[in-house]
C-alpha cells in the first residue's frame, strides 16, 4: 500500500491508521527491527505511541536530509524524515517544485537568477555599497549604506514592471519587517512559518521569505525552488554562511523550519 506525505507534520497521538502503518512498515525495515522481537515496531497496531516515536528519533540521529544535514531529533516525521524515510535520487517521496504557477513572479525570479548568475557583489568588500548595490537601495527609497536585500527584491520586481508595462506590485522598501507588515495592503498573501513547516506544498517559486533577527531587523530573498522541507533560495545582502550581511547575490540552500517570520506571495489567484 502506498501513502503520500500528507502535508503536515506527524507527531505523537497521530489517529490516521494508514499512515501509521506506513511508517512501521518503514522504520522496521529502515532500522532492521524485524530480527529484534523488543523493539520491532508492530504495524497492525494503529497507535502512534512513545516506542514509535523512540525509533524516530533513532532513524533521525542516524540519518541526514536530501542536502547531507543531519535531521532534527525529536521523533516527529515532517517533510525531511519523510523524504529521509521513503525517498531516493530517483524517486523524492516530497514533491519538488521548480517552477512558478504565476507568470509575472516567473518573470521576477528568472531577473534575481541573472543576478545571481552574474555575481553582484559589493564594492568594496562589506560596505553596503557599490554600481548595483546603489541603484537597488535607490530604486527602493533609500540611501546607499543600507542593508540592502529587501532593496534586491523590489529592484527585481520594479525591472519585471517595467518590461511588462505594468505597475510594481510589491510595497516600496528596504526593511524586511516594514515589507511584511505593509504587504497585505498591496494584496499580498502572508504564509505564516509555522504554517509553512506543518505543509511546505504551500510554498512555490516566487514567493519570498522573510526572517526575523531581534523584532527590528530581517533578512529577506526568492524561494527559486521548494523541495519537501528544503528551499532553494536567491538572496541578496548574504553569502554563503546565509548571513544577512553579506556582501552580495548568491543561491543559497534554507530548511524551511529556520524561516521565522513567514512568506509573502505576490501571485496573481
Amino acid at each position: 500500500m502506498s501513502v503520500s506525505y500528507p502535508g503536515r507534520v506527524i507527531v505523537l497521538g497521530e489517529t490516521d491508521a494508514a499512515l501509521v502503518r506506513a511508517l512501521k512498515l518503514k522504520l522496521n525495515e529502515r532500522l532492521v527491527l524485524d530480527n529484534d522481537p523488543e523493539q520491532r515496531l508492530d504495524p497492525d497496531n494503529p497507535n502512534f505511541g512513545p516506542k514509535m516515536e523512540q525509533a524516530i528519533e533513532l532513524f533521525q540521529t542516524r540519518h541526514v536530509d536530501t542536502s547531507g544535514h543531519p535531521l532534527v531529533v525529536d521523533g516527529q516525521v515532517g517533510s525531511l524524515t519523510w523524504e529521509a524515510l521513503f525517498g531516493s535520487a530517483d524517486a523524492p517521496a516530497v514533491p519538488v517544485i521548480d517552477t512558478a504557477t504565476d507568470p509575472f513572479l516567473g518573470a521576477v525570479l528568472a531577473i534575481a537568477g541573472r543576478a545571481a548568475d552574474r555575481r553582484v557583489r559589493e564594492v568594496p568588500v562589506n560596505s553596503n555599497r557599490g554600481p548595483e548595490v546603489d541603484e537597488f537601495l535607490k530604486r527602493a527609497g533609500s540611501t546607499p549604506g543600507y542593508a540592502w536585500c529587501c532593496a534586491f527584491t523590489y529592484w527585481c520586481f520594479d525591472e519585471a514592471a517595467k518590461a511588462a508595462s505594468r505597475s510594481n506590485p510589491m510595497v516600496r522598501t528596504a526593511g524586511c519587517l516594514d515589507h511584511w507588515n505593509r504587504a497585505p495592503s498591496k494584496g499580498a498573501r502572508r504564509i505564516l512559518a509555522e504554517d509553512a513547516v506543518a505543509n511546505p506544498a504551500l510554498l512555490r517559486p516566487g514567493m519570498l521569505f522573510v526572517l526575523d533577527k531581534n523584532g527590528v531587523n530581517g533578512h529577506t530573498g526568492f524561494i527559486e525552488r521548494v523541495q519537501g522541507g528544503l528551499l532553494h533560495t536567491i538572496e541578496g545582502n548574504t553569502d554563503a554562511s546565509g548571513t544577512n550581511e553579506g556582501g552580495g547575490v548568491y543561491r543559497l540552500v534554507r530548511k524551511v523550519s529556520t524561516i521565522s517570520k513567514g512568506y509573502i506571495d505576490y501571485s496573481d489567484r
